[in-house]
């Protein structure tokens, strides 16, 4: 089954007992059971498994070619159920360049259970091989990353580590896995916040994971269930809703992203662009193979200037962008990372890592170019 046919069908087939075309919304905590531990087609308690969420985690492995699909209240109770899989004393390592609320949960939560954390730039691999220890159990990737979008090679990554115990992560958060399926690069979980590309209407705050094997689907399953991170049947459907125009909604994304970088880095006033399908993209190359030739509608931007007061004015004159938090809407979406998504991140180490004060990160919707086009110019002018 093809990618375009897999939103709607993958995992979704008309309801049995009514003939609903549309996946009902399950509102019930509880299943009757036929006798004392006897379940009715295997559902005993929502948490456990909701026919709505099932529907939804089913819909999941398919788009992503896993085994097991795993629905969340957010995309940080995913991660926080990854990083359950480890131990004290385990060692994790992750892109320097990251979501400023998984760094949050990794410093500042995970850390003080005797997890280690080491912060490296995937572009070099060698920093790769020497950051990994015989306590390395994980490996979290963001490609592209937020909000800087550097590319880090998957299938490098995974077979420098191939024959070690250690586990490879990828937050597919920004390509979506219409442009890019870290599974079938040889990943062993992907994780997504389904708030953005997936339910793609900013109507609904969800998260996802989906594991290459039955086996580790079930131990994510396990902590699931056991920690109770579970997404509710009306958020599910909501998802479920928007998957089902993914291909079209990343088409048109990817579009207006090509538009608007290239017109941001012949305009004057713009100091660098960081979007993956610019040519002068360092790792333009790396994109083209690894995201199927076309590069999302995430892109950031600074200013010549290099003045933080350069980026506000221009945030705050714009009228068809929104100036939000969140990414990956109908709807284009400008934000300020230092203050805003990635503010929890000290200040030296945003620096450290090229998250200036006047970059500008934004999220093109699926408006027309021109419009947009035309409100980055009169702000920027």
């Amino acid at each position: 089954m093809n990618f375009n046919t897999k939103v709607i069908h993958g995992g979704q087939q008309p309801e049995p007992h009514t003939g609903a075309v549309n996946v009902p919304v399950f509102l019930t905590s509880t299943f009757a059971q036929e006798s004392p531990g006897k379940l009715r087609n295997g559902y005993e308690y929502s948490r456990g498994a909701n026919p709505t969420r099932q529907a939804l985690e089913d819909s999941l492995a398919a788009i992503e070619n896993g085994a097991r699909g795993l629905a969340f209240g957010s995309g940080l109770a995913a991660t926080d159920c990854v990083l359950k899989l480890l131990s004290p004393g385990d060692e994790i390592i992750a892109g320097d360049d990251l979501y400023g609320g998984s760094y949050r949960l990794f410093t500042r939560l995970f850390a003080k259970y005797n997890l280690k954390f080491t912060f490296i730039d995937f572009s070099d691999l060698s920093a790769v091989e020497a950051a990994i220890t015989d306590r390395t159990k994980l490996i979290w990737l963001e490609t592209p990353t937020n909000p800087l979008m550097k590319l880090i090679d998957i299938e490098a990554v995974v077979k420098m580590v191939s024959d070690r115990d250690i586990l490879v992560a990828v937050d597919n958060t920004f390509a979506s896995p219409y442009i890019q399926r870290p599974l079938d690069l040889g990943a062993d979980i992907v994780m997504h916040s389904a708030t953005k590309y997936l339910g793609g209407h900013s109507d609904v705050v969800a998260g996802a994971l989906v594991a290459k094997t039955e086996e580790l689907g079930e131990q994510l399953h396990f902590i699931q269930f056991a920690s109770g991170g579970i997404l509710g049947p009306h958020d599910s459907y909501l998802v479920l809703r928007g998957i089902k125009t993914l291909a079209l909604r990343m088409q048109r994304h990817s579009e207006n992203g090509q538009k608007i970088a290239a017109y941001l880095e012949e305009h004057p006033a713009i100091g660098k662009v960081f979007y993956p399908g610019l040519e002068s993209h360092p790792h333009h190359e790396l994109a083209t193979r690894q995201m199927k030739g076309i590069y999302g509608g995430m892109l950031s931007f600074t200013f010549k200037s290099g003045e933080k007061t350069d980026s506000f004015r221009f945030l705050e004159k714009l009228k068809v962008f929104t100036l939000a938090e969140s990414l990956g809407g109908v709807e284009s979406l400008a934000n300020h990372p230092a203050t805003m998504t990635h503010a929890s991140i000290p200040a030296d180490k945003r620096a450290e890592i090229g998250i200036t004060d006047d970059l500008v990160r934004l999220s093109v919707g699926i408006e027309d170019a021109e419009d947009l086009i035309l409100d980055l110019e009169q702000a920027l002018s």
